[in-house]
């Protein structure tokens, strides 16, 4: 097999949550890119609606449906349709997250809560629900975890506070080594990308005001683009990352590695 037939992913099929803006739009194009069919989901409907335009027009496959993650109605619902369509499910990219901030003392319980939800919950249901399938069919997988920085390292307390989105995202990459160790049998690779600073809806307020702070503790010294993430997932959906599980690849300018 030539080298660079390692990264296709023609006629797989791929769910993206929270595919309608920012890096889950970045990723549902680059997986379509390399040949996949988009299954695109999250709470509002009309973003995706958008990016399903864009792929199609592109020459690929897309479908948008409403969801909200952490009701595992709605996700096995997404699960059902992606099998119906497209015929499979091959691979997840859980985006899908929520944040809140505040100090840790004035943190609200319930915003506490709901981050946890949303971050942790819902990826779980998404990777329950494909893992199932993907064990029936018996022809293995690769899921995808989207974790941060913000799970391996504490937040800056001058600009970021959000300690229900660290507590998830450190979650996120413990259910990646748990997840991955039982369906390594079954052919199922399971990682995670830990991203930096990348400037999303969610991001944006927070590095319009602090830009200058934050791009000095970034190596690089700058901040993050959707190329610098879209050759990260394709490498870890496509059959050229068969032998790697349980892992998170850091995409951060070497922000962490101070």
């Amino acid at each position: 097999m030539n080298t660079l037939d390692l990264f296709r992913l023609d006629g797989k099929t791929a769910i993206v949550t929270g595919g309608g803006r920012g890096l889950g739009r970045y990723m549902a194009e680059a997986l379509s890119d390399a040949g996949a069919n988009i299954v695109l989901c999250s709470r509002k409907k009309e973003p995706l609606e958008e990016v399903q335009r864009e792929i199609e027009a592109s020459g690929g496959k897309a479908l948008a449906l409403e969801c909200d993650v952490t009701d595992p109605e709605d996700v096995e619902k997404v699960v059902s349709a992606a099998v119906e369509t497209f015929g499979s499910v091959d691979v997840v990219v859980n985006n899908s997250g929520a944040t809140w901030g505040a100090p840790p003392v004035d943190m609200p319980v319930e915003k506490f809560d709901s981050v946890m939800s949303v971050n942790v919950r819902g990826t779980f249901l998404m990777c329950q629900a494909v893992g199932r399938r993907m064990i029936e069919a018996g022809s293995g997988g690769a899921i995808i975890n989207i974790s941060s920085v913000a799970g391996i390292v504490g937040g800056h307390p001058d600009y970021m506070q959000t300690v229900g989105y660290n507590a998830s995202k450190g979650a996120i990459i413990s259910m990646t080594r748990d997840l991955a160790t039982s369906w390594a049998p079954h052919a199922i690779t399971v990682n995670a990308i830990a991203p930096g600073w990348f400037p999303t809806r969610m991001s944006g307020g927070l590095i319009e005001k602090n830009e200058e702070r934050m791009l000095d503790g970034i190596p690089l010294h700058r901040f993050g683009n959707p190329e610098d993430l879209k050759g990260v997932v394709v490498f870890l959906a496509s059959p050229a990352a068969s032998y790697m599980t349980g892992q998170t690849v850091v995409v951060d300018g070497g922000a962490t590695a101070w």
